[in-house]
């Protein structure tokens, strides 16, 4: 059973969602929230697997929850998602460095979204292909940081190979093709770096990928 906790300000967001997830025999609603802080008390209490955030709400917003959330190891197991009306902007970028899992635009299909919860709750990210693409030219193309490419040292060929992989929006799959080795390979050298880069997710590789320069604009 995968438990998801709402954090929204709009009431009617929120219940429209719930009625969609509870239609689920795979998914059940433990909690709903106004609020970032109140979801925050609300995660510790329920530990869901996937926290669905607004990003923009009183109290406290919806970066800030997240970055509380990733800092705290007994959330750990918590993947949250960023619920935005706007697309891709510089606060959707903000919530993926601060912790993420991935991001939804409300005006998504209900097929999409019950699939993306799903994603989520497997520790999977939510950036296919394009969106990394549109992540990339808005904001990676920017100079990098001056601790670019110290962050990688840590990592084995093999784990930097995956890891550029998994920046181009690759799946699992997909990685072990490419690398020729078994899925169960790729999955491995993908989960040793994120324990070395101390990565929250898959979401958190792709930002590091491109913030330390192992992966290219033009590599897309």
């Amino acid at each position: 059973m995968i438990r998801v906790l709402l954090v929204d300000d709009q009431p009617l967001i929120r219940s429209g969602f719930r009625a969609l997830l509870d239609l689920e025999d795979d998914i059940e609603v433990v909690a709903e929230a106004a609020d970032g802080a109140e979801g925050l008390e609300l995660a510790g209490e329920h530990l869901p697997d996937v926290a669905l955030i607004d990003i923009q709400m009183p109290v406290v917003d919806g970066i800030e929850a997240t970055r509380r959330i990733a800092a705290d190891p007994s959330l750990a197991g918590v993947h949250v998602v960023i619920l935005t009306n706007y697309g891709l902007d510089e606060y959707v970028f903000d919530a993926l460095r601060a912790g993420a899992a991935g991001f939804l635009v409300k005006d998504i299909v209900p097929e999409d979204f019950l699939h993306a919860v799903r994603v989520a709750a497997r520790g999977d990210a939510l950036l296919a292909p394009s969106i990394t693409r549109k992540l990339i030219n808005r904001y990676v193309t920017q100079p990098l940081p001056t601790h670019a490419g110290t962050a990688l040292e840590e990592l084995t060929g093999r784990e930097r190979e995956a890891v550029a992989l998994v920046a181009r929006g690759l799946s699992n799959d997909e990685i072990a093709d490419r690398l020729v080795i078994s899925p169960l390979t790729a999955k491995t050298h993908i989960n040793r770096a994120m324990t070395k880069l101390h990565a929250r997710d898959r979401a958190q590789l792709v930002v590091l990928a491109y913030e330390s320069g192992l992966v290219a604009p033009r590599d897309s």
